[in-house]
């Protein structure tokens, strides 16, 4: 085995060193202005960066480590929440649309890095290709991602329900996120932002649905609120979102996506729909109701889940994933452009 050394995630960059509970601060006081989300969540790195054994894992306040998918909350007002399940009513709409988003991918970047689903505690990974790191293709005139990318924790799109919407089952993962705030943003971050609306991404005959969110601490963000304001204010990002899902794994081989209600995107009030939907399935899979598959659904902070574990364990599940394997970094050939469409 080799002897991986963590690297921890802090405000300037990576740092090596103390132990991860020495240096995580506490949440922000009710006077410090908004209070970010990385507050209360650490990332370690281990491994190295575009190999098939680089992962991100996440920390708690208290350094314990967390699942991103299983124990950070949906909602950002966890106080008002027991296991991630809402306790009493939100006092008004702007609280009600604060979610907990997990960043995978930077915008322009092209690592396809996703939450582990099927692997204990749930990692940040680099998906994997015909048996190397994957990368995303640039499709003229864009690089990378147009948008930071991630999912909403405490969701899950279940492969064996079909949504009444599309008629076509879940994609079996988290809901994802497309994040358009000015800020270029780092896989593992965890920010709290505004839902505007969503589209119905119909892959390979997979309902993928796609939110559209802005970080609430974006400079910009007072001036959104639902999908309209991103026609009015942001003009053309919509359609290149489509044009960009439309046709990012043709390189690959693959064919065009298509979307559900022809490419139309829904408002707020429809995407709120789909993620207490979502919520529910995800809450079915902790509590063992339905079939999970190989969803790997370890947890540390969600009580009464039949796979709840003790920091304890988490960090022993942790050490045991640290096998080596090839520490050959992936050739990355992300500068090519594809000319694709009419």
């Amino acid at each position: 085995m080799r002897a991986l050394l963590p690297l921890l995630r802090t405000g300037s960059g990576w740092r090596v060193g103390a132990p991860a509970a020495a240096r995580l601060p506490q949440a922000a006081s009710a006077g410090s202005g908004p209070r970010r989300a990385m507050a209360l969540y650490r990332t370690e790195e281990r491994g190295q960066l575009h190999s098939q054994d680089y992962r991100i894992f996440f920390k708690n306040v208290a350094g314990h480590y967390i699942s991103p998918f299983h124990d950070i909350p949906l909602k950002v007002d966890s106080k008002k929440e027991e296991n991630g399940i809402p306790t009493k009513k939100a006092r008004n709409d702007e609280s009600e649309n604060l979610f907990n988003m997990v960043v995978e991918i930077p915008r322009w970047t092209n690592a396809k890095m996703e939450i582990a689903t099927q692997e204990p505690l749930n990692p940040i990974k680099q998906d994997v290709k015909d048996g190397k790191p994957r990368f995303t293709a640039n499709i003229f005139p864009y690089k990378g991602y147009i948008w930071n990318y991630g999912a909403l924790p405490q969701t899950w799109e279940d492969p064996h329900q079909k949504d009444k919407s599309t008629n076509c089952c879940g994609d079996n993962d988290p809901i994802d996120v497309c994040e358009i705030g000015s800020k270029v943003l780092s896989p593992g971050e965890v920010i709290h932002v505004k839902i505007l609306g969503i589209l119905a991404l119909i892959d390979e005959g997979e309902t993928d649905w796609k939110l559209i969110a802005i970080n609430a601490n974006d400079p910009e963000a007072s001036k959104f609120h639902d999908i309209d304001d991103v026609r009015k204010f942001k003009p053309g990002y919509l359609e290149a979102t489509i044009n960009w899902l439309t046709y990012y794994k043709v390189p690959e081989g693959k064919p065009e996506n298509k979307f559900a209600f022809n490419g139309e995107f829904k408002n707020k009030a429809f995407a709120l729909e789909v993620i207490k939907s979502t919520h529910e399935c995800w809450k079915a899979m902790l509590m063992k109701k339905c079939d999970r598959g190989a969803i790997n659904c370890t947890n540390v902070q969600v009580c009464g889940s039949p796979f709840h574990c003790t920091p304890e364990k988490a960090r022993s599940l942790v050490e045991s994933v640290l096998t080596s394997s090839s520490n050959k970094e992936s050739n990355i050939d992300d500068q090519v452009w594809h000319f694709l469409g009419k």
